[in-house]
């Protein structure tokens, strides 16, 4: 009987013709990324992980532990491809297990050595083929020892891996190392069962296996679908026919579509598009509901589109250039393209008013309209220019370290902010055009209020898409359970719909917008509100089972325990809503201890690869001392809380 690594090199040589096979029929299929993957990937880098976020202000909970690394046999490639032992354990967790006989007595120390020397043959994947295989040292055991668990359960773990290997050769094709591996296995006790499939298996495979050949051929000759009854996905269904689940077949005809759909591709870049519809049309015929055609659909669609949109693009910059003829020939041509073209009317409407929207003024607010669909930005408001006092004196009541020096900065650039913070329906609006996933899913959850104890707590199944108790949120709620990265994907987003310059707002640019001209502790004076300026803590605010804030504005109540709709108060005098209360806002900037080589600019404080990032501005739950202008508070980029969310700036 030949051992385990005579069989290693037969089907070496014996499967080279499948895997060939399979590598033209599956690399592309479900490696693509490998052609572009960075050097520097780990598999930390795919772990859904919170990176060990410090304690801030708005939350002061345990931390949750980091989760587990996936185990090997629920990553990688098919299982197809795996290594036999690998495959084996994956059966072994999906089937029930069986219970070995029960042991009569301990092992000796000679039959332990015995079973330790099989152990390190099955460890090193000597499992058959001579006297020193685990087959037959476990074999041995048995021999001296009938009903020895290790031996017992070692055999079975022989058998499991030959079954294993055995599948795996007739999935690539390699009949002979099949066979050598079945002659393996019937020589082993209590296998029957086990060979007797395989052997049917075998036998359908002699029968493909010459198809399998043809129809490689075929393929690398350029005859993918054409012509008819003499291609490749003409005999890729022939041995599904004879063999429906024949993974070389089911890939070899997912090539074929790739090679259809490379087809349509190449007719767009040729701006050809009735050819792409038929390339998509033939596509279809071969596998109606694969992800591959409906990413080739997605992406002609958006070819299509963005060939109009380029050139409605130039329009809208000749436009903002003040050229109003061009601007209407470029438009004219872009509809030329794509008659259907979103934004187009839009577009119209702006050259008809353009001198409206020429420049601009402090306080006016506008909206961008987007440069590719129908649709617009959230209303943002001009912030006028200025000077002010960055930071808190040391007498302030509730003054930080990490807010001094106070510090003089210069805001010489117009700015726009949102009128307030983003909300849970403006946000489901870039989650649903673009596909972005936010970290509260990628992640595992957020935080959410919790009525017993009065805080937060960490809830695995909290999303943005929640209020801040954990159940589903209204569209005018702000979105909370954001994280940084979240925020700037948004705004990143809105640059790419709009064609303006959207990001978070600086430090910097948030306390001035803040402070809005005034020079006290808030932006309506010194002490607790007279009247309803923002949803803070108010002493005389209760949750639903009658708790109060135990640190909060002394006969303060705005009606809310937790946060309000946007714009549910007043505005500030630079017409901006909720700044100092209802949520906490990321902006821009790495966290630094204290301003002592700060800006003395509006630009944001930016580090590179920083991983903490400043939030500013009071919440529903934040106490006095946390609302005013001058406080802040640093978190990792990917927290989320139910205090926080974000607005976004539009550079002028």
């Amino acid at each position: 009987m030949p051992n385990t690594e005579t069989v290693r090199r037969q089907r070496a040589i014996g499967g080279a013709m499948g895997v060939a096979v399979l590598g033209f029929a599956l690399f592309y299929h479900f490696f693509p990324q490998l052609l572009h993957v960075e050097p520097g990937q780990t598999s930390s880098a795919r772990m859904p992980s919170r990176s060990q976020p410090g304690t801030i202000g708005f939350d002061q909970r345990p931390q949750a532990a980091a989760q587990s690394v996936a185990s090997e046999v629920d990553a990688g490639p098919p299982l197809v491809l795996a290594p036999a032992a690998v495959i084996a354990a994956r059966r072994r967790e999906k089937s029930t297990e069986v219970k070995l006989p029960p042991q009569a007595s301990p092992d000796t120390p000679e039959l332990t050595a015995l079973l330790d020397r099989a152990d390190k043959a099955l460890t090193a994947d000597r499992l058959v083929g001579g006297k020193d295989s685990a087959a037959a040292l476990f074999a041995a055991a048995l021999k001296e020892k009938a009903d020895s668990q290790r031996a017992l359960a070692g055999m079975d773990e022989i058998r499991a891996r030959l079954v294993a290997e055995i599948e795996q050769d007739i999935a690539l094709g390699d009949a002979d190392a099949a066979r050598d591996a079945l002659a393996a296995l019937k020589a082993l006790p209590n296998s029957a069962k086990d060979a007797q499939p395989l052997v049917q298996q075998l036998a359908v495979l002699d029968k493909v296996r010459p198809l399998l050949t043809t129809a490689a051929t075929q393929l690398q000759a350029g005859k993918a679908n054409e012509p008819r009854g003499d291609s490749a996905l003409d005999t890729y269904r022939q041995v599904l026919q004879l063999d429906p689940q024949n993974a070389v077949a089911v890939q070899g005809i997912s090539q074929v579509q790739h090679v259809v759909l490379d087809k349509a591709l190449a007719a767009v870049a040729q701006s050809d598009f009735p050819a792409a519809d038929n390339a998509l049309a033939e596509a279809a015929t071969i596998e109606p509901g694969s992800q591959a055609l409906q990413d080739t659909r997605g992406r002609i669609e958006g070819m299509r589109r963005q060939s109009g949109a380029a050139m409605l693009a130039q329009a809208r910059s000749a436009l903002d250039g003040g050229n109003v003829e061009l601007a209407q020939q470029l438009a004219a041509k872009a509809q030329q393209i794509s008659p259907d073209l979103a934004g187009i009317d839009d577009f119209n409407e702006r050259v008809t008013n353009a001198k409206l929207y020429s420049s601009y003024k402090p306080g006016q607010v506008f909206a961008d309209r987007f440069v590719d669909s129908t649709g617009q930005a959230p209303a943002m408001v001009v912030v006028p220019t200025g000077k002010f006092v960055m930071g808190s004196p040391d007498g302030e009541t509730g003054h930080d370290a990490n807010e001094a020096p106070a510090h003089e900065v210069d805001v010489a650039k117009g700015v726009a902010l949102s009128r307030s913070a983003i909300t849970i329906g403006q946000f489901r609006d870039f989650v649903r055009a673009s596909g972005y996933v936010p970290q509260s899913q990628t992640l595992g959850g957020g935080s959410v209020y919790d009525e017993q104890s009065g805080g937060l707590r960490d809830d695995a199944s909290a999303t943005w898409e929640d209020d801040y108790a954990g159940k589903p949120g209204q569209d005018r709620l702000p979105v909370i359970n954001i994280s940084w990265n979240d925020a700037k994907a948004y705004a990143d987003w809105l640059s790419q719909r709009t064609g303006k310059k959207y990001r978070l707002p600086s430090e910097a640019e948030f306390e001035y917008a803040l402070r809005a001209g005034s020079t006290s502790r808030y932006w309506w004076g010194d002490g607790a509100p007279a009247s309803h300026v923002e949803n803070l803590t108010g002493a005389n605010d209760r949750s639903g089972s009658g708790r109060r804030g135990s640190n909060a504005f002394s006969a303060y109540k705005d009606g809310y325990w937790g946060p309000a709709p946007v714009m549910s108060f007043s505005a500030n005098p630079f017409g901006l809503y909720d700044m100092g209360g209802n949520v906490s806002e990321w902006v821009a900037d790495c966290w630094h201890d204290n301003y002592i080589r700060a800006p003395r600019s509006a630009e944001a404080w930016v580090n590179p690869g920083c991983g903490r990032r400043v939030i500013r501005g009071g919440s529903w739950g934040s106490a006095p001392e946390m609302v005013r202008s001058a406080y802040r508070q640093g978190a990792s980029a990917d927290i989320r809380s139910a205090r926080v969310g974000f607005r976004v700036a539009r550079e002028l």
